[in-house]
């Protein structure tokens, strides 16, 4: 298994506490669950799709559904 030291501003730092805390997660767990998924090609894959689908069929949604509620508060999980 490989290590990586990594330096992180102040602002930073305490964001992926908050973030680790509110999943449970220590601070290192949690930051190489989201390393680990940031290298995860098929993650990547499946977002490109999925960004693709929604341009494709988001008017047809609309169109049938209404528009999508705006919420004005950012979800926890929210970058």
């Amino acid at each position: 298994m490989k290590q990586l030291n990594v330096r992180l501003d102040d602002e930073a730092h305490e964001a992926l506490e908050q973030r680790a805390e509110a999943a449970g997660m220590t601070l290192p767990d949690y930051a190489r669950k989201v390393l680990a998924e940031e290298a995860d090609e098929r993650r990547a894959r499946f977002l490109t799709a999925a960004a693709h689908f929604s341009q494709a069929w988001g008017p047809a949604f609309e169109a049938e559904f209404g528009p999508y509620p705006q919420s004005n508060s950012k979800p926890a999980n929210a970058a």
